[in-house]
């Protein structure tokens, strides 16, 4: 049974954050208050708690991220979501820093180009820049990234391995988008019991970035992809998520494809619980530090 608390986030994210989504003119809407507030830079008590260091990469920001103590012994690239529209938050940070402190990682962040000031190409372009940096450099790498970024992780992915680049050794993803296209008539149940997402703005989301690509191309939709080529991955979805009936049908497919895929269902849980204040995060991050603990071992044995 879902939470006291995640059904106040529910009840809140239903009459703020879902009016957003309901309509092109609403996201547009929100788009425009957020944009002169929005900041991505780390608040202050995850600045106290890691070392954190700031370079440029086709001109946007990325940062590093390390745990104060110790030394970092993993490499994670952390991609955020924000229907590539809208900025890295505290909520980010947050996670950031616990994965960096559990795992005594390093945390690669970056501050990728945002729709609609910017399309696929040029946010690619960039986030793919920093992809095969962080692989040159650590070719065992793990890929954490919650919904666009979730996305983004899958995309990348696919596009190194048609490239025969390095892959991750594993992906953790946190409500990720499968197919933006959200032709699957299941996901028009889905959405009216959301209380964070629903499908006019999301696809006017999806349009805004993917310029001029089609929907169900699978550089915007990796369901459609080459999903036999993804390494072992864990996917965190909630059953109030509009995006839930894309991400089983993703799961079954790459399963029938032969990849170590698990999901993690969130009975009750909407769009990116594992990211929020509430009771059920705790055993979701817990199973995703697990799973990232074992990434190192079993990439070593892979490439043996």
């Amino acid at each position: 049974m879902a939470s006291l608390k995640s059904h106040f986030y529910a009840f809140v994210l239903k009459h703020t954050r879902k009016k957003a989504f309901m309509s092109e003119e609403g996201l547009r809407q929100r788009l425009a208050k957020m944009r002169p507030v929005e900041d991505h830079r780390p608040p202050e008590k995850v600045k106290d708690r890691l070392e954190i260091t700031q370079r440029e990469v086709q001109g946007h920001v990325v940062y590093e991220a390390r745990p104060r103590a110790g030394t970092a012994g993993r490499r994670l690239l952390y991609l955020h979501g924000g229907a590539y529209c809208f900025e890295l938050t505290p909520f980010h940070w947050l996670l950031i820093a616990e994965l960096a402190e559990r795992l005594s990682a390093q945390m690669t962040v970056p501050v990728y180009p945002l729709a609609p000031e910017h399309q696929f190409d040029q946010i690619y372009g960039m986030a793919g820049e920093v992809y095969r940096q962080v692989f040159a450099e650590a070719p065992h790498a793990a890929i954490v990234g919650d919904s666009a970024g979730a996305n983004m992780a899958l995309v990348l992915t696919l596009m190194a391995a048609e490239r025969g680049d390095p892959i991750a050794s594993s992906l953790a993803l946190l409500s990720p988008s499968v197919d933006s296209s959200l032709a699957n008539p299941e996901v028009h149940d889905y959405a009216r019991r959301d209380p964070w997402l629903d499908i006019p703005g999301a696809l006017a989301a999806m349009h805004m970035y993917a310029g001029t690509l089609k929907l169900d191309d699978w550089r915007i939709s990796p369901i459609y992809g080459n999903v036999a080529a993804l390494p072992r991955t864990l996917i965190f979805s909630g059953t109030r998520d509009l995006l839930y009936p894309d991400t089983v049908l993703f799961v079954d497919k790459a399963r029938a494809a032969g990849v170590d895929i698990e999901l993690v269902r969130g009975d009750g849980m909407f769009h990116v619980w594992p990211l929020l204040d509430i009771p059920e995060a705790r055993p979701a991050r817990d199973r995703m530090v697990a799973f990232l603990e074992q990434a190192p071992a079993r990439a070593a044995a892979r490439a043996a």
